[in-house]
């Protein structure tokens, strides 16, 4: 492309200035060099573009004909040129991401705020979803990755391992749970529970470590929302099961995070993105911060 863009350049700057001599000086090539571009040019056109005097050089009708097109061409490419630069040094451009909830309130603003500080002229697009979602949206590529909780293998989707969430049990702190540094499931499932949705990762390990423990689920509230689920918690209207982040939510200290064993509780938080899909040098940019800022810069 670059190479054309020499010839298209060598035959507009003959065509104003009318003298190979001028216009060679001009574009800082050999005359010789410039005569041989203009013809290579006339070749792959399959027309002649100048009528060639002893004293003038004038456009033919077929240089004429093409003027205006191969104008529009070489400023369109310079357009494209100069814009896909500007991608590539980070300097514009947009990325969509679509996130976990938890991680959209508490990790995602971190990322953020360092990813905008590098690189000013990006947008950052959040689309602040469940699981399934955000692993929905990857494959349909509305976004440029997801930041989620795959719990079952999918061929559509490459992953990489951000963090390890573990789950587990907020009470009131005058709660009597709250006297011991851990409880069993099935101890949990006596009194009542807050959860989040059925399209939620943490509901799904719930109810899968549950199923395991042929225990059954009594659900007091649902939410789709931890920070929903730390207020009723607060308002003593259950215990929630959440991931241990959600601690960072209870601004009061009135709640306390008691860890879930036997069985213990976790979900992998992943980057997710398409196969065969390459990222943006701006969405590759924000994935290495989001690994930094989580602990995970490998």
């Amino acid at each position: 492309m670059i190479e054309d863009m020499r010839h298209i350049r060598a035959f507009l700057a003959v065509a104003r200035i009318g003298n190979f001599t001028r216009a060679a000086g001009e574009l800082c090539v050999s005359q010789s060099a410039l005569t041989v571009q203009i013809k290579q040019l006339e070749e792959s056109l399959g027309v002649v573009l100048f009528d060639r005097g002893k004293r003038r050089i004038a456009l033919t009708q077929a240089g004429k004909d093409v003027l205006v097109p191969l104008e529009k061409i070489l400023v369109d490419t310079e357009a494209l040129v100069s814009r896909t630069r500007e991608l590539t040094s980070l300097r514009r451009g947009m990325v969509t991401i679509a996130v976990l909830p938890s991680l959209a309130a508490q990790v995602a603003p971190r990322v953020i705020q360092k990813f905008t500080k590098l690189c000013p002229g990006i947008e950052i697009r959040i689309k602040d979803i469940v699981a399934e979602r955000i692993i929905e949206a990857v494959k349909k590529e509305e976004v440029d990755f997801g930041i989620g909780s795959r719990l079952r293998p999918d061929r559509e989707l490459k992953s990489t391992l951000l963090q390890v969430d573990r789950l587990c049990a907020f009470a009131p702190k005058t709660h009597l749970l709250t006297r011991r540094s851990s409880v069993m499931l099935k101890e949990l499932v006596a009194h009542p529970l807050i959860v989040t949705g059925k399209d939620s990762s943490v509901r799904e390990i719930l109810e899968g470590a549950l199923k395991r423990e042929k225990s059954a689920l009594t659900i007091a509230y649902e939410t789709n929302y931890m920070s929903t689920a730390i207020g009723l918690v607060k308002a003593g209207l259950g215990i929630a099961i959440l991931p241990e982040a959600a601690a960072d939510l209870d601004k009061s200290g009135e709640i306390s995070c008691i860890l879930i064993n036997k069985p213990s509780l976790s979900r992998k938080i992943e980057i997710l993105e398409k196969k065969d899909r390459s990222l943006s040098p701006s969405a590759a940019r924000l994935v290495e911060i989001f690994r930094q800022v989580c602990g995970n810069p490998s």
